[in-house]
């Protein structure tokens, strides 16, 4: 199982309250980052985004925008409700939680103290990670009958194939309709080999449909 604290950028750079946005800022560039939590006596208590620092300030070309950013303190823009996550959570929770709330990044926080930030960068170097799709190979996407034991059969195809699956992902649901008489599910398949033509025509002899790769 891959969890937060496999993937989280353990160097954090951090503001406190009394900054102002104009520090925030050349951070952000210096650094090439977009969330900064916020710690004060140690504590986790917001976080900012170059989105929020901007927004708090004249627009480009403003005359005023410089002074106006150097007077900007942290604790004015910043975030107060801060959704955190715990370095043993499974990563794919925490992908679900920035997808719920619609946010970039999670602060990590153990026992009461930061001790990391997941963004969505790190998300998806994960997600590469999980289905394999760093290592050669090839994927496949087939659809299932929605019954206990559909995947093992398709499974037990690419084992006669002498063929290792690296990774297996639940996709969408297909419904009946009148090309099928009963629900079925996509999974796509991560397979270690290039040419997949022996493991598609024995599932297909099999009664799965192979959506991908597409068949001449």
């Amino acid at each position: 199982m891959l969890l937060v604290k496999d993937s989280m950028t353990r160097e954090v750079v951090t503001l406190s309250p009394e900054d102002t946005a104009k520090v925030a800022l050349a951070l952000c560039r210096e650094r090439r980052i977009r969330h900064l939590p916020v710690l004060e006596e140690g504590g986790l208590v917001g976080i900012v985004s170059d989105r929020d620092l901007r927004a708090a300030a004249p627009p480009l070309g403003d005359p005023g925008r410089a002074a106006a950013l150097a007077e900007i303190r942290i604790g004015e823009v910043m975030a107060r409700q801060v959704v955190t996550v715990a370095p043993d959570d499974p990563i794919e929770q925490a992908a679900n939680t920035m997808r719920e709330r619609r946010i970039g990044c999670l602060p990590v926080v153990e026992s009461g103290e930061l001790v990391g930030i997941l963004t969505a960068s790190d998300v998806m170097d994960a997600l590469v990670y999980l289905v394999g799709a760093h290592e050669p190979g090839s994927r496949l996407e087939v659809s299932l009958p929605d019954r206990p034991g559909s995947l093992a059969g398709a499974a037990g195809v690419f084992g006669m194939c002498g063929i290792n699956i690296v990774s297996a992902a639940m996709g969408t649901t297909r419904e009946p309709d009148e090309e099928r008489a009963t629900r079925e599910r996509v999974v796509v398949f991560r397979v270690d080999t290039i040419d997949t033509t022996e493991a598609v025509g024995y599932l297909e002899e099999a009664g799965y449909t192979v959506l991908w790769p597409p068949r001449p």
